[in-house]
């Protein structure tokens, strides 16, 4: 597993640091490893572009200007896609956290079950989210993808494209039987050289699947009656998960 990626927000020095001590004794006793950056404001926060990627970020709500919801909510437009945890003295702020999806909030001064609590359903969380994860290892580089962003994967000698919902194309080398055991029941292998993600389907006609990206990928004969199967399993568990 790829180090958690944790961002930690206040503007109060020793607040920000026994965080940082905290998360990090939390984690490495599941094992865990951690990259913890801390930041002491929410300009420095919103200029940081390792902050945009953090997977966690622990934010003090009462700062100067750009206070902790504001900065929140600069980040939410920007894209972040992590987990917010607030950190407040009133806990009565803690309703506008509503509005950027936050993850959950610690009052301070911090009670150590209330935090362990939080951070044991972080974890999990997290856990879970890494499931709905590939991991791409291409030469030095690593790539974690999201099976949300990916349209298909396609094989052409033993190199996999995984084609991006942005448009995004990213090669590597795997077996597609080995590709097709890493990912989730989303994916559909509609041909011998294609997996498909059944949540970017449009729609299916003349053995063609037109996907969400605007490409499509042939559906062989003789996958055609399991493909129609897969896409009604799959809106099914959709209906259940929403």
């Amino acid at each position: 597993m790829q180090p958690i990626s944790i961002a930690v927000c206040d503007d109060e020095p020793y607040m920000s640091e026994y965080l940082a001590e905290q998360v990090s004794a939390f984690f490495a006793c599941e094992s865990l490893p951690t990259r913890i950056s801390l930041f002491p404001d929410g300009n420095s926060l919103l200029s940081s572009a390792e902050a945009l990627r953090a997977d966690v970020l622990l934010l003090d709500i009462q700062m100067p200007l750009p206070d902790g919801l504001e900065t929140a909510k600069e980040l939410r437009r920007r894209g972040f896609s992590g987990f917010i945890i607030f950190v407040t003295i009133l806990r009565e702020t803690v309703f506008e956290a509503f509005e950027v999806q936050a993850f959950d909030y610690l009052v301070k001064p911090l009670a150590p079950d209330a935090f362990r609590r939080t951070m044991r359903r972080l974890l999990s969380a997290l856990l879970k989210q890494q499931e709905s994860r590939l991991f791409v290892q291409k030469g030095n580089a690593q790539h974690i993808i999201p099976f949300a962003d990916i349209c298909f994967c396609e094989v052409i000698d033993r190199k996999v494209y995984l084609h991006l919902k942005d448009s995004t194309v990213l090669d590597y080398y795997e077996k597609i039987e080995t590709l097709e055991q890493r990912l989730d029941g989303r994916f559909f292998k509609c041909h011998r050289s294609y997996l498909v993600n059944l949540d970017c389907l449009k729609s299916c006609q003349n053995g063609r699947a037109f996907l969400a990206n605007g490409e499509s990928v042939p559906v062989s004969r003789l996958r055609g009656r399991q493909f129609s199967a897969a896409v009604l399993r799959r809106m099914e568990q959709r209906r259940f998960e929403e």
